[in-house]
């Protein structure tokens, strides 16, 4: 084996190794998101960047919105990963204003063009027989659509 050989070979591992730390802490760090109020609903969205529909779970917990990306990376022909640095198991969660009433079982899902999954949770007349928010029991959204 050349010297250049094993000075590449060297690089590779050390640049491997720096892709999977910052891979790690992508997935140790929460999705970044932002919570925005009309007079009809709550939206929530979240930084999703690289994911299809089919990798999202999203679920409304005690007044929470709790989101689980599983993404998978794409393999490119005539390409071999070099940096794997992108995190792939990713979470995040935003809690709703404690006074909200929702209605979190008619909350949709849509995974934008844009790199971010948003997440519309519909109030709920303060005059109708629900609780609030926080007390109010789990929910799934059964299913993420692509826009």
């Amino acid at each position: 084996m050349r010297l250049l050989d094993v000075g590449k070979s060297v690089t590779n591992a050390v640049l491997k190794r720096v892709g999977r730390t910052r891979a790690r802490m992508q997935e140790r760090r929460p999705l970044p998101v932002d919570v925005l109020e009309s007079d009809e609903a709550y939206l929530v969205v979240f930084d999703a960047p690289g994911t299809r529909a089919s990798d999202v779970q999203v679920r409304y917990v005690d007044g929470e919105v709790r989101v689980r990306i599983d993404r998978f990376r794409d393999f490119y022909d005539g390409f071999e990963m070099v940096i794997p640095g992108r995190g792939l198991a990713l979470d995040g969660k935003t809690t709703l204003p404690e006074d909200a009433m929702v209605d979190p079982d008619a909350a949709t899902a849509t995974l934008t063009d844009r790199g971010t999954l948003e997440i519309e949770v519909p109030k709920v007349d303060g005059n109708a027989p629900t609780a609030p928010a926080h007390e109010t029991e789990e929910a799934e959204i059964e299913s993420v659509d692509d826009e």
